[in-house]
């Protein structure tokens, strides 16, 4: 099922997505970050990462459509819209992306080696930058309390906002890069 808005942005779900990937028909593009690609993608799926997006590294062939799709949907809209503003006359995202490919139950790649997922990393380090500001504010100065407060306000900004600047930050270490 394919449906589409005014900005000529289509939206296609699992089915239809695995449908066209066995007739060879779809040019699949996965816009997460290198260790999130490595640890699981979509078989077939060409990494082209939201954080150095370019369309010129869009492979493009002929008669074959290209579908975006992330974790969950938001990144592969972002990138899609800078497609369509580079002139690509039509772009395809897969509706809740890999989650809904996985929900599917559809095979993925996964490499049990690769670097946790980057949200697992955002949680770990917020989650201890808390901790830390709070057993600090408790027992050395109140002072330190401003950690936990400016972490909070950091995972509030990022919920109202759909980004993540620590996630962007953790996404730039080098074991996310693979």
């Amino acid at each position: 099922m394919l449906t589409s808005n005014p900005i000529e942005l289509q939206t296609i779900d699992a089915r239809t997505l695995k449908q066209l990937l066995d007739r060879q028909a779809v040019t699949l593009i996965d816009v997460r970050e290198p260790g999130e690609y490595a640890g699981e993608h979509i078989p077939g799926a060409t990494l082209v990462s939201l954080s150095n997006f370019d369309p010129n590294q869009i492979p493009q062939q002929d008669g074959k459509m290209i579908v975006l799709y992330c974790q969950s949907g938001t990144r592969s809209k972002t990138a899609a819209q800078k497609l369509l503003d580079a002139g690509f006359p039509t772009v395809t995202q897969l509706a809740s992306g890999l989650n809904a490919w996985k929900d599917a139950k559809y095979p993925t790649v996964v490499d049990r080696k690769a670097p946790i997922s980057l949200m697992r990393q955002v949680q770990i380090v917020a989650g201890s930058l808390v901790f830390l500001g709070t057993v600090l504010g408790a027992f050395v100065s109140p002072g330190f309390l401003v950690l936990s407060g400016f972490v909070g306000a950091g995972l509030m900004f990022a919920g109202i906002t759909d980004t993540c600047l620590l996630g962007m930050l953790l996404a730039k270490l080098p074991y996310n890069q693979k």
